[in-house]
């Protein structure tokens, strides 16, 4: 960028004075006016300080050369060389890091069409879009130049962004193609190839899945066992597995996710549900004591005490079933309602958007906050993907606040109050749309805590059937035998496959993290 930069004011600094040489020829013969002689001064003027803003730029003093190209980008007597200025007035901006602010200048000089300008300010927006993670502008950029028109060295960006554009507007086969085309070189090789897998997953070509997540765990093989991407991809081959229903696969994959990383916790309930399918019943509930710990208990998951209450009726433990019930009932009963409250008080989205706030400052700074929603609802919209995007484009936006603020003299320099404004209103936009987020995954938990409800009413039922049943039989004298699953066999058994030995009964109470296995009594025949 510096050596174009370089170049690009070696050729400003040429630029004559005032018109051609024929047009100074005829200036010398016509009699000085006073007019004239003013315009062509003022005119005189404001290109010898363009000449020494293009030699601040060209010094590296980026803010000094900002501060006046902004100015001279506002008067009318340079309209012909406006392109050049803004588009160099937003390299200076990038180089202050000022993302935001210098993405405006690109697009205006984009919305110029100047044949050439157009074009370099076309690859700057894709670099700053980049940069702030905002596709909205992104879109802007590509949509506007042919694709094979970029530097070859920006390609692979935007192949990857137009490819997680293409997902989440559900063109998965559109999508795959263009994640593939991200080469191996390339910083955004493993997102990319990762996505293209979820994108096959979604696509239902699970083997195509299967075999991108692996070649990307064979890639990354001589990582740590906590490598980010090494993890994405363990994750994503166990849920391939799962959606191919190869389930004893699964659940060795999900085994391999590391305790000690963010996914850990998905790839226990996942695993779960993994080794219900497969009928490993007693290895289900063992997942369940790490599920339903106290460190997790922020964590929102009805779905899992369902699962865990099934798992219970097909081994016949209808006590505890009852409890894992109530349980539910307990915990997501008064999250029910307060979802309804809160969606039928308000319909502002800057309502919703200062619910999540003020969770967001509880997840990271562990402050008490007054929530009208449960915090465990709250942490569990933040964690959505488009949530996720907006808040982190959000922080960028406060990150170039900062810097502005930060120093007072740019502060109060036009173009600093110019850039103060533009990240308030773009602040202002984003917390509408997060705002607006948030209220459709609420809506959606509403309906899914419904179903759920409706679903554990269903499960309730079974319990009372079966509990009739097997009183029916205790009468008829069939009932069944009380031996205590696996009690024959040696503690060491288990200390020696991983295991911390618990003999208890009834098998329901919880405990922090840890791997334990069910040794409760079949009840079953």
């Amino acid at each position: 960028m510096k050596k174009l930069l370089l170049f690009l004011i070696a050729a400003s600094i040429v630029t004559p004075v005032i018109g051609d040489a024929q047009q100074r020829k005829t200036l010398r013969k016509q009699p000085a006016r006073s007019s004239v002689m003013s315009g062509n001064s003022r005119e005189a003027t404001l290109r010898n300080q363009l000449s020494n803003a293009l030699r601040m730029a060209q010094g590296g003093q980026y803010e000094s050369a900002a501060n006046a190209l902004f100015s001279l980008s506002r008067r009318s007597e340079l309209s012909a060389e406006r392109p050049q200025i803004k588009y160099i007035l937003g390299t200076m901006l990038v180089e202050l890091k000022l993302y935001q602010t210098a993405a405006f200048q690109f697009v205006d000089v984009i919305r110029m069409k100047h044949p050439k300008y157009s074009k370099m300010a076309i690859e700057k927006l894709s670099v700053v879009a980049d940069t702030l993670g905002d596709d909205t502008i992104l879109n802007y950029a590509v949509s506007r130049v042919d694709l094979n028109d970029f530097p070859a060295n920006l390609r692979d960006m935007i192949n990857y962004r137009l490819g997680e554009i293409r997902l989440r507007n559900r063109d998965f086969a559109k999508a795959a193609e263009l994640f593939s085309k991200v080469s191996s070189t390339s910083s955004y090789y493993f997102q990319a190839l990762y996505s293209k897998g979820l994108a096959e997953l979604e696509a239902n070509q699970t083997s195509l899945a299967i075999g991108t997540f692996r070649k990307m765990l064979d890639a990354r093989h001589k990582a740590p066992v906590t490598d980010t991407n090494k993890v994405a991809a363990q994750m994503g081959l166990a849920r391939a597995l799962y959606q191919k229903q190869d389930w004893d696969l699964a659940v060795e994959a999900y085994s391999q996710v590391p305790r000690d990383t963010l996914m850990w916790h998905d790839a226990v309930f996942e695993q779960s549900w993994a080794m219900l399918r497969g009928a490993r019943f007693r290895s289900a509930l063992s997942n369940f004591q790490t599920l339903h710990s106290a460190y997790y208990e922020d964590f929102y998951m009805p779905e899992s005490l369902l699962l865990r209450s099934i798992v219970y009726l097909y081994i016949c433990k209808y006590d505890e079933m009852e409890k894992v019930l109530s349980l539910f009932e307990k915990t997501y009963g008064p999250v029910r309602a307060k979802i309804g409250d809160f969606l039928k008080s308000t319909n502002e989205a800057g309502a919703f958007y200062n619910e999540l706030e003020k969770a967001h400052v509880m997840k990271t700074t562990d402050k008490s906050a007054n929530l009208r929603l449960p915090y465990i609802v709250l942490r569990s919209v933040l964690d959505q993907g488009d949530v996720k995007r907006s808040m982190n484009y959000l922080e960028k936006l406060n990150q170039e606040k900062r810097r502005v603020e930060s120093n007072s003299s740019f502060r109060a320099s036009a173009l600093g109050q110019y850039s103060l404004k533009i990240i308030a209103n773009r602040s202002k936009n984003t917390k509408f749309a997060i705002g607006d987020m948030a209220k459709a995954h609420l809506l959606n938990m509403r309906v899914e805590l419904r179903d759920l409800y409706e679903q554990a009413g269903f499960i309730r039922y079974e319990m009372i059937t079966g509990r009739k049943e097997s009183i029916k039989k205790k009468i008829a004298g069939k009932d069944i035998s009380g031996d205590q699953i696996d009690e024959n066999v040696n503690r060491k058994f288990y200390i020696e496959n991983g295991y911390e030995y618990y003999p208890f009964q009834g098998e329901y109470w919880l405990d922090e993290v840890g791997n334990y296995h069910y040794l409760g009594k079949q009840s079953c025949e």
